[in-house]
């Protein structure tokens, strides 16, 4: 099983969901980077469970630890090593699930490839790996601000069909969205999900939903052509993140809706900007290499599998049952998600970053 992600910038998540731990390895890192663990915190705890009412009431610290890799807060261009003890198992909650498969999860895929599976809360498939996946990102988006300003957000833009208001995504600020637990900058919208989430979660059931992104001061270059683009290495990275069921960049699926003079992104050049554009429906790509334009588009979460109503189900011999989860699950998992859709769009972007930088190839 492949744990790994990235090539210059690479790491290596490891850990269960109700094993010890969880951790990342990540080798790649320049060298000099100021990096405490306060920086990581900050960013794990936008992802850690028990927030608030519309999430998990699991409740973990995701209290990081540096174990190498930084000296006198500093990185060293060694591997750095970040481990997360977990703190809040209920193991017992699944013993229900050791011979049957839930509906939608990846218990049954799991089990037909590898002949067996860590029933406690998913092991792998669990979306609590995505922790380390976060404590990783942090250091990506670290390193793409200090050495380009290059800033990501990300935000709840649907959730089930009620739809966020916004009139401009380049105008978002992280204090809007972290601003109500749905982590939607629109006040109205986000009340309005808060009860389909709450609604969901009292009739035991789940609710889907829809997280968009913006990158900004994304230099031009970033990226290769034909089969590492970098919009298909971005759709890699965001449909690798669990639960995910779709990935849109620019004007998406709502693009085809129109003609190519209505589509068509016209170029213009001043002494100022360079070379721009005033619309941006490409999404900051052009050819599978970034323009110089910020960069964005949306990720499509389902509904939680796991749920507490009676649904169809077998018996890992094959016989026809029924299963009633337990255990603590998130009604709606994107007020969870836009950290860890900013952490893969900087994963990507700063490995094609490095990758461009060690050819001495300059942005500017």
């Amino acid at each position: 099983m492949s744990s790994v992600f990235g090539k210059i910038f690479q790491i290596s998540t490891w850990g269960e969901s109700h094993g010890k731990g969880l951790g990342v390895v990540i080798d790649g890192c320049p060298a000099g980077l100021s990096l405490s663990e306060e920086d990581i915190q900050a960013e794990l705890d936008k992802r850690k469970p028990g927030q608030s009412k519309l999430t998990t009431s699991r409740k973990e610290g995701d209290i990081v630890e540096i174990m190498s890799g930084v000296f006198e807060g500093k990185t060293t261009g060694t591997p750095i090593s970040l481990v997360i003890v977990n703190q809040d198992q209920r193991s017992h909650d699944y013993g229900n699930m050791v011979e049957l498969f839930r509906p939608s999860h990846a218990d049954l895929s799991y089990n037909l490839k590898y002949g067996n599976r860590d029933y406690r809360g998913g092991g792998r498939s669990s979306a609590r790996e995505t922790a380390a996946r976060v404590a990783a990102g942090a250091i990506a988006k670290k390193i793409l601000l200090d050495l380009e300003g290059i800033k990501f957000l990300a935000w709840v833009c649907q959730v089930g069909t009620i739809s966020a208001q916004v009139p401009d995504i380049l105008k978002v600020r992280a204090e809007d969205v972290e601003s109500h637990p749905t982590r939607c900058p629109d006040r109205e919208a986000a009340l309005q999900m808060e009860q389909a989430i709450l609604a969901a979660k009292k009739s035991q059931d789940s609710i889907g939903g829809v997280v968009q992104f913006v990158v900004q001061n994304v230099p031009a270059g970033l990226g290769e052509p034909v089969f590492d683009r970098l919009e298909a290495n971005l759709a890699r990275a965001m449909l690798s993140i669990p639960a995910t069921k779709g990935f849109e960049i620019g004007s998406g699926f709502e693009g085809t809706k129109l003609r190519g003079s209505e589509h068509n992104d016209a170029i213009f050049h001043s002494e100022e900007k360079g070379f721009y554009t005033k619309t941006n429906r490409a999404g900051g790509t052009l050819g599978g290499i970034s323009n110089g334009m910020p960069i964005w588009g949306r990720v499509a979460f389902k509904p939680t599998a796991t749920i507490s109503k009676d649904q169809d189900t077998v018996h890992k011999e094959g016989e026809a049952s029924k299963l009633k989860a337990k255990g603590r699950h998130d009604p709606c998992v994107v007020p969870r998600a836009p950290v860890i859709v900013e952490t893969m769009a900087a994963l990507t972007l700063v490995d094609f970053y490095l990758e461009q930088r060690a050819r001495g190839h300059l942005f500017k």
